[in-house]
């Protein structure tokens, strides 16, 4: 029986090696690549076409959902997972927005996961047992089509959300450019950008925004907030 191939994207590297144990030790599955952080998953899904891709949400420099949007943008045949340690409704809200199959807990045992990736890889949808309960039950909010996390709330291009994930994450305009491939100049233009979008005038304003809309998860500790 053919292998189903899986890219695992999570950032953490000993949670990487346990769940590439986990899968490889199962049996049922090749990881065929591992990624440590949204911009290197993007080139790695491109690359190697995984059956399933094992996407963690608190990715550095590009998110998990941001990655996932961009990934499935270029190939929307692709099949994605997302992980979290966090299973808040707006996380589950921009997983379904931006087209994954699946959300997972960390918290999850071996055996969901197992099952999720045998599911999803078929195309279906799965999700860890609380939030399935909570979809069944209809207790979601509205969200738009592309992934931002409230229905009245700014529509940030790609370039702006990661512009703004760097910029929360406490990267000078000069890094972000250097990152992104990108002048100075343009960077400070998707900045201006972004605060005249949100209506935030600061720096602390977006990392607030990024944290709250979660571009990036709360665990991140800047001295800003």
């Amino acid at each position: 029986m053919k292998k189903i191939t899986v890219l695992l994207s999570e950032d953490h590297a000993i949670v990487r090696q346990g769940l590439c144990k986990l899968l490889e030790t199962d049996g049922s599955f090749e990881v065929v690549g591992q990624a440590q952080t949204g911009r290197e998953a993007i080139l790695l899904a491109a690359q190697l076409r995984p059956d399933v891709i094992l996407m963690d949400i608190a990715m550095p420099e590009l998110n998990g959902l941001e990655a996932a949007r961009q990934i499935l943008g270029v190939n929307s045949a692709a099949k994605v997972i997302m992980l979290s340690a966090h299973s808040d409704d707006e996380y589950v809200e921009r997983t379904i927005a931006v087209g994954a199959l699946g959300f997972l807990e960390k918290q999850t045992s071996a055996e969901i996961l197992t099952k999720a990736i045998h599911e999803v890889a078929k195309g279906k949808t799965f999700y860890s047992p609380t939030i399935a309960k909570r979809l069944a039950d209809g207790k979601r909010r509205c969200v738009d089509r592309d992934g931002q996390a409230k229905p009245n709330a700014a529509r940030l291009t790609s370039r702006e959300t990661e512009v703004l994930q760097l910029v929360a994450e406490g990267q000078a305009n000069k890094q972000v450019a250097s990152t992104l491939g990108i002048s100075i100049k343009t960077v400070e233009k998707h900045r201006q950008h972004l605060m005249d979008k949100l209506n935030i005038h600061d720096t602390a304003g977006l990392t607030r925004h990024a944290i709250a809309t979660g571009v990036i998860e709360s665990r991140v500790q800047l001295t800003i907030l």
